[in-house]
């Protein structure tokens, strides 16, 4: 079966069969984006599927592939997320049974939503890798079959209906941004894309911290990472799939990689403009366009899910705010005695800062009427208002000295 995948005959066929289980994900065209980047940028919202990723596309196609008998030995695969909530709901759709493995570093969101499809979790392993290794171990104890979570040419196909889509409402596209992990949406986007249209640019995205299909394609084969770190969990893979690296060499045009704080700055970026949450993984494509030397391009970028638990939304956010110059600390001395509070906030109320937080430390120097520290944690509208109050507090007689921000 797998040899006939990939055909633009499957692809037409796989584009039938997911919509009866995803949810339409028109283009976004941003304004924002556009004026940045000098291109006509549009976002293929695959963050407000069912699930929350465009997983089960690929995951739901496999599933019609399969016979009874292999559906009713039960299900497994191995995902750090998202491709595990595909598999559990079309196995919920066709009343099988599934256990997902998962990395013990899954969100948390991640989880309870896969247990919410009706499937039995196992948490094994810092990295998809090592969860991988532990659900190949069970389904050959248990007798489960197997549904790779990208290195499967059907999964690819159905996760390739994504470019059939993108073409029919924008078909002069220039260019397809697409995230990569392990290569199923990078094989199935970048396949179909070419077929409709060779001369569409498809552009693979990865974190820096996880560049295994860079690595590959330098070396001209599969190749495995010694270590991952990033926090898009959904791609951290250290080994491409071997199945779908003729593919990639053949269609994907290239590679941009993306460093993590560039993803805590295109999460702000999404949620202030376009009142979208999108995980770490799908902001691959929103930040790689920085990277994108053209203009007055059509281009497309794949915002692959949306997955993200709370706490790490909160992290994330502070962390943009942080590095865009919003919250900053700045560290004084003055003298221990009546008023300088007061006077201090005075000149930062001036400029319009607003105070965060205040620690005040009487213990910085032995001598406390010559010198006490106090550290202000601030609010600004960015780098140039920062600056305006960084010089207020100078031109007072402080010394102002900016110090780590600890919220």
């Amino acid at each position: 079966m797998e040899e006939q995948m990939l055909t633009l005959e499957k692809f037409e066929e796989a584009s039938d069969v997911v919509k009866k289980v995803t949810l339409e994900t028109k283009l976004v065209y941003s304004d924002f984006l556009s004026a940045q980047t000098g291109n006509k940028v549009y976002l293929k919202p695959e963050n407000m599927q069912f699930t929350g990723a465009y997983k089960l596309r690929g995951a739901y196609y496999k599933m019609s592939t399969l016979t009874e008998e292999e559906r009713a030995k039960g299900l497994i695969t191995a995902s750090a997320g998202n491709h595990a909530q595909g598999v559990a709901y079309a196995a919920q759709c066709y009343g099988a049974k599934a256990t997902i493995v998962m990395p013990t570093t899954t969100p948390l969101i991640k989880v309870n939503r896969t247990k919410g499809y009706g499937a039995e979790v196992v948490l094994h392993g810092d990295v998809y890798d090592e969860a991988c290794a532990k659900a190949y171990e069970l389904a050959q104890e248990h007798g489960y079959t197997f549904i790779h979570p990208f290195d499967d040419l059907a999964v690819a196909t159905g996760q390739g209906t994504i470019a059939m889509e993108i073409v029919k409402e924008l078909p002069l596209v220039d260019y397809i941004l697409v995230p990569i992990g392990g290569g199923g949406l990078a094989t199935g986007v970048s396949t179909l894309a070419k077929l409709l249209n060779p001369k569409i640019k498809v552009i693979g995205v990865e974190p820096a911290g996880a560049s295994c299909m860079q690595a590959s394609l330098k070396e001209g084969k599969v190749t495995t990472l010694p270590k991952v770190n990033t926090i898009a969990d959904g791609t951290a893979v250290k080994t491409p799939g071997e199945k779908l690296f003729p593919y990639i060499q053949q269609n994907l045009d290239g590679i941009i990689t993306v460093e993590d704080q560039e993803l805590v700055v295109a999460f702000l970026d999404m949620v202030e403009n376009h009142k979208m949450v999108v995980e770490n993984s799908g902001l691959l494509a929103v930040a790689a366009l920085k990277h994108l030397d053209v203009k007055e391009k059509k281009v497309v970028s794949i915002l692959s899910g949306g997955n993200m638990d709370v706490i790490t939304m909160s992290s994330v956010v502070q962390q943009g705010l942080i590095m865009r110059d919003r919250i900053f600390t700045v560290s004084v001395l003055l003298p221990d005695k009546p008023g300088e509070l007061c006077r201090v906030s005075g000149i930062i109320a001036g400029v319009n800062g607003n105070v965060i937080k205040l620690e005040h430390n009487q213990f910085v120097s032995i001598n406390r009427n010559a010198a006490v520290e106090l550290r202000i944690t601030l609010e600004a509208y960015g780098t140039e208002h920062k600056n305006q109050i960084m010089e207020a507090l100078e031109k007072e007689g402080y010394k102002p000295k900016q110090v780590r921000t600890i919220i």
